[in-house]
C-alpha cells in the first residue's frame, strides 16, 4: 500500500517538493494537493511580464492540469479548496467547501501574504496587493479606465508593478520610506543610479517618506497624503511593502510557530508527520523570501520524505540576483562594510554600471553589482569560500584574473 501524502499549498515550494519527490520515488506516494487559486502552479516571479502584455497566464505555468493528472496527482483547487481545518489526532485535512482528505505524511506550503499597512482608508475600492493573478487582471482591468497609480513600496515587487503599470499607460509614482531604492539589496550609490534609470523611463518617486491617509471619493480612492504635508492624486493604489508568513492555519492547529510556522533542519515542524517549506517557515530564526532557499528546503523535504534522513537544510549565503526593468542586478554578504572594511569601486555612468567590493581581512566581504554581473559568481565563490584576494587585489574589480600562460 502507497503512503498517503497531502500537500496544503499549490505553490512553487510545494510543487518543487513533490516534483523532486516523483522523481526520486514516483511510487512511494498517493499525492492529493489543496491550493486556493484555481490554477497548476504557476512562476509568480513573472506575473510582471502578464501586467505589461508581453506573457500570457499560459506561459508561466510550471506544472499545468495535464502534469497533475500525468503523475497521478489529485489535485484539488480554487478558493472553496482553501483548507481551513487538519483533524491531527485522526489525520484528516477539511477544505472549505467539505473536501476531506487523509494522510500518512503533511506538507504545509501555504506561503505568504502581503503585507497591508494599517493606513485610515486601505479598505476603498482601488487598493491592493501585486501577489496572485487575480491581483493582476484586477491592475490590467484598473488601467484601461483610471489614471494616476501610485505604488507604496520601493522594493523589487513595487518596482515591477511601477514598471508594468507605465507601460500600460499610467503616470506612476513609487513612494518609499527608505531614502533609497531596493534599500535591502543594494547601497545608496547603486539605488540613485537605479532611481535615474528608471526616471527616465517615466517613472516619478517620493523617498524618505510614506502615506499617512487615503482619501476616496464615491468610494474610489482618489488621493494620498503623505506624512511630509504633500498630496498626490490616485485612481489605484499598490501595496508592496513586504510578505508575512501564511501562518494562520499552523496556528490553529497547534504547530509551534514564532513569525513563521518553526521547522528543524528536516523540515520537520513539531509535528514529527508534519513537514513545511516555503516563505511560511521559520527555520533557525530565519525567514524566507527568495526562491533559492526555499528551492533548497524542497530538496531536502523530498529527501527526508524517501527517508533519506541525512539530509539537512542549512541556511544559504544571502545573495540577490535580480533583473528590474531589464536592469541586471547581484549583491551578496556586508555590501554597506564598516569599521576595518575598505571599499574597491568601479563607475562608468556613461554605460550605467557600477561595481563595488568590500574587503575585510583579504577577502571579500561584500558586493554590489549594478548593470553587469558577469563576474557575480566568481566573485560569491570568492565570498563562501574566504578566499585571500591580496595576489589579485589591484585588478580584482575587473573580474576573475586571467590564468596564467603555460611556458
Amino acid at each position: 500500500m502507497k503512503q498517503k501524502l497531502v500537500v496544503i499549498g499549490n505553490g512553487m515550494a510545494g510543487m518543487r517538493t513533490v516534483e523532486a519527490l516523483i522523481e526520486s520515488a514516483p511510487d512511494l506516494y498517493d499525492i492529493t494537493v489543496f491550493g486556493a487559486e484555481p490554477y497548476g502552479n504557476y512562476n509568480r516571479i513573472l506575473l510582471t511580464p502578464i501586467l505589461y502584455g508581453e506573457k500570457r497566464i499560459d506561459d508561466i505555468m510550471i506544472h499545468d492540469f495535464a502534469w497533475y493528472r500525468k503523475h497521478h496527482i489529485t489535485l484539488h483547487c480554487g478558493p472553496g479548496k482553501t483548507v481551513v481545518d487538519v483533524d491531527r489526532n485522526r489525520r484528516r485535512v477539511i477544505a472549505k467547501d467539505g473536501t476531506e482528505a487523509t494522510y500518512d505524511r503533511l506538507l504545509i506550503a501555504t506561503g505568504s501574504l502581503p503585507l497591508i499597512l494599517p493606513i485610515p482608508g486601505r479598505d476603498t475600492e482601488g487598493v491592493m496587493s501585486f501577489r496572485e493573478i487575480s491581483d493582476v487582471e484586477a491592475m490590467i482591468a484598473k488601467s484601461l479606465s483610471k489614471r494616476h497609480a501610485i505604488v507604496l513600496g520601493g522594493g523589487l515587487l513595487g518596482l515591477e508593478a511601477a514598471n508594468g503599470l507605465k507601460q500600460r499607460g499610467m503616470n506612476v509614482t513609487v513612494i518609499n520610506r527608505a531614502d533609497h531604492l531596493l534599500n535591502r539589496q543594494l547601497d545608496n550609490e547603486a539605488g540613485d543610479l537605479l532611481k535615474s534609470q528608471l526616471e527616465a523611463k517615466g517613472l516619478r518617486f517620493e523617498l524618505g517618506c510614506t502615506i499617512e491617509n487615503i482619501i476616496s471619493r464615491n468610494g474610489h480612492i482618489s488621493e494620498v497624503e503623505l506624512n511630509n504635508g504633500s498630496s498626490l492624486p490616485a485612481d489605484l493604489l499598490i501595496m508592496a511593502t513586504g510578505i508575512q508568513p501564511n501562518i494562520a492555519l499552523a496556528k490553529a492547529i497547534g504547530l509551534d510557530c514564532e513569525q513563521g510556522i518553526v521547522v528543524d533542519d528536516a523540515m520537520q515542524t513539531s509535528d514529527s508527520d508534519i513537514y513545511s517549506v516555503g516563505e511560511c517557515v521559520q527555520h533557525r530564526g530565519e525567514l524566507f523570501g527568495l526562491v533559492a532557499p526555499v528551492y533548497e528546503q524542497a530538496k531536502v523535504c523530498a529527501r527526508q520524505l524517501t527517508h533519506r534522513t541525512d539530509s539537512r537544510y542549512q541556511s544559504l549565503l544571502p545573495a540577490t540576483r535580480l533583473k528590474v526593468t531589464g536592469i541586471d542586478l547581484f549583491s551578496a554578504g556586508d555590501f554597506n562594510g564598516g569599521e576595518q572594511c575598505e571599499q574597491i569601486v568601479f563607475k562608468d555612468p556613461a554605460l550605467h554600471i557600477y561595481k563595488k567590493l568590500v574587503i575585510k581581512n583579504r577577502r571579500i566581504a561584500g558586493i554590489v553589482l549594478y548593470g553587469d554581473t558577469g563576474d557575480s559568481a566568481w566573485y560569491l565563490d570568492c565570498l563562501k569560500s574566504r578566499t585571500d584576494i591580496s595576489p589579485y587585489r589591484d585588478c580584482l574589480i575587473f573580474g576573475r584574473p586571467p590564468l596564467p600562460i603555460a611556458a
